[in-house]
């Protein structure tokens, strides 16, 4: 571990949009999924929804390029319910979805808090999820085809919403992460062996200093052992991200 490593994963938390989340209904190719999560790393958001047909799926690295460590993955069991919990917190609900009160996603805005919901690769959010959304998103198509592939519809609505944030200055208020969470979050992005021998063996998680490394002398042969066990690179690690 490094100084340097420390303070860019900080600066990445610092800059983490805790109100600007997306939501997925039953997106289930691992090649867009890996890519939706990867965009979701790029432009700052913090926290991934989803309800899939298996309730799972695999994160393909090749298309994720890791970014499934840096962003927290929650997956329900039913659409209506995990929508209406989020807007009960305060999110605008906008949904990509074709209807006759569409406006272009370039008309809304995504400063405040928010949830973009993109649906199916076929048929698109269902008519439940049309209902309850506040808003009716979608991306103009000058050419002979109806639509974008979801991945890429996604990654063109994320990255205006970073734009309209950006111009805003919301990357440089400030982490609104809790100092709990803060704190956790930064340990697993610094120490993910560790991580998962804590969690194997129900240790907490111990401090570490301003260079990342653990402090605590009694969990530093815990620290040995954690070293020792497997981890699969990335490039051949196809990480389930639906638990």
């Amino acid at each position: 571990m490094t100084r340097e490593r420390l303070n860019k994963m900080q600066r990445v938390l610092d800059t983490r949009q805790t109100d600007l989340r997306l939501f997925l209904e039953e997106v289930h190719k691992p090649h867009n999924l890996s890519a939706i999560v990867r965009t979701c790393d790029a432009v700052g958001v913090h926290h991934l929804h989803a309800v899939l047909a298996k309730g799972q799926y695999r994160c393909h690295p090749n298309y994720a390029a890791g970014s499934h460590r840096w962003v927290n993955v929650h997956v329900h069991e039913e659409v209506l319910p995990a929508l209406e919990q989020l807007k009960r917190e305060g999110h605008r609900l906008m949904a990509a979805h074709l209807s006759e009160q569409a406006v272009d996603f370039r008309q809304v805005d995504y400063t405040e808090p928010c949830v973009i919901i993109m649906g199916t690769e076929k048929l698109g959010i269902s008519e439940e999820v049309a209902e309850i959304a506040d808003e009716h998103i979608v991306v103009p198509m000058l050419g002979l085809g109806q639509s974008l592939n979801v991945s890429v519809a996604t990654a063109v609505i994320l990255y205006e919403a970073q734009r309209q944030r950006w111009e805003k200055g919301c990357y440089e208020r400030g982490t609104t992460i809790d100092p709990e969470t803060y704190r956790t979050t930064l340990f697993e992005w610094m120490q993910p062996k560790l991580t998962r021998y804590c969690k194997q063996k129900g240790i907490p998680y111990p401090n570490i200093d301003e260079d990342g490394d653990v402090v605590d002398h009694e969990l530093t042969q815990a620290a040995r052992e954690a070293k020792s066990v497997e981890e699969k690179p990335d490039e051949t690690d196809h990480t389930n991200l639906g638990s």
